[in-house]
């Protein structure tokens, strides 16, 4: 079921974006705010890294709140408060730590926004944005039933071992703007699983007021999203892994709106991808 909350702007604000202005969108995979080596940096520097993307809308996976292992930061605060953003929800998927060893379970997709203060470790997705937003909605996913292989260590042993990691529920979250409908959205690792979930996203974008670009780390490569989707993709470059990229994994597919120039990736300091951003004009 879709949750709606709606939020209200004054009418300047809304001819600012409803006039056909270019407005850039991006998405960033945060990794939980690791950098290069792996380990989780401290919230100055990612908020320092993100600080520079040039955009307006920005989407963002694998995010942490109060998690032990990134400082408990609220980290879709930081990268709110580091791009001057006017509003973000946050939208936790699963309580608790992400571990091969599964000590979290799956939560109900509530919006956390400003204001609200995380009281338990949660992991999920955020839509951040320096333009007003009118209203934010929820689309839950659900999860599938592949395990995917990772080397991690063991807390018992301390040595690495191989895990069969469970996959996580999904969820998509919507910023209905005046002129354009930026979706949010991270899917499953396994890719019949991805694909059910893009075939949802697709049905339920019908529905969202247009045009609409969706913006993540849909786990699908190449041009495949934006085929099934019959959208047009905004940057056609590997993205994955972020130190050396042979695969794109990140999307930014338009469906209706209109490119107003080249898309672009952007290697940060933080994440494990590359992060994308695309300059579109939205609706009047």
């Amino acid at each position: 079921m879709s949750h709606i909350d709606v939020t209200k702007v004054g009418s300047r604000s809304v001819e600012r974006v409803a006039d056909g202005s270019v407005l850039r969108v991006g998405t960033l995979n945060l990794a939980s705010g690791r950098g290069p080596a792996g380990a989780v940096l401290p919230a100055d520097r990612i908020a320092r890294a993100v600080a520079g993307l040039d955009v307006d809308v920005l989407a963002v996976q694998e995010v942490d709140a109060a998690q032990p292992r990134s400082g408990s930061t609220d980290q879709a605060a930081l990268v709110a408060g580091a791009l001057d953003a006017v509003d973000w929800r946050f939208v936790p998927t699963v309580a608790g730590t992400p571990s091969p060893v599964r000590s979290w379970s799956p939560v109900e997709h509530l919006l956390h926004g400003p204001g609200d203060e995380p009281r338990e470790p949660h992991y999920g997705v955020a839509l951040v944005s320096r333009r007003p937003v009118l209203a934010w909605s929820v689309l839950p996913l659900g999860g599938g039933r592949g395990r995917l292989p990772v080397r991690a260590t063991d807390p018992r042993t301390g040595r690495p071992r191989w895990w069969w990691v469970p996959d996580e529920p999904r969820v998509a979250v919507a910023a209905r703007l005046a002129g354009l409908t930026v979706v949010g959205t991270h899917l499953s690792f396994a890719p019949p699983t991805a694909l059910r979930q893009l075939r949802a996203i697709h049905r339920w974008a019908a529905g969202l007021p247009g045009p609409v670009v969706l913006a993540g780390d849909l786990n699908l490569p190449g041009g495949l999203p934006a085929r099934l989707l019959g959208g047009v993709p905004l940057v056609r470059t590997a993205t994955f892994p972020g130190h050396d990229p042979r695969v794109q994994l990140d999307h930014l597919v338009s469906l209706g709106a209109s490119p107003a120039g080249p898309g672009e990736a952007v290697g940060l300091d933080v994440g494990d991808h590359r992060a994308l951003v695309a300059p579109v004009r939205g609706g009047g």
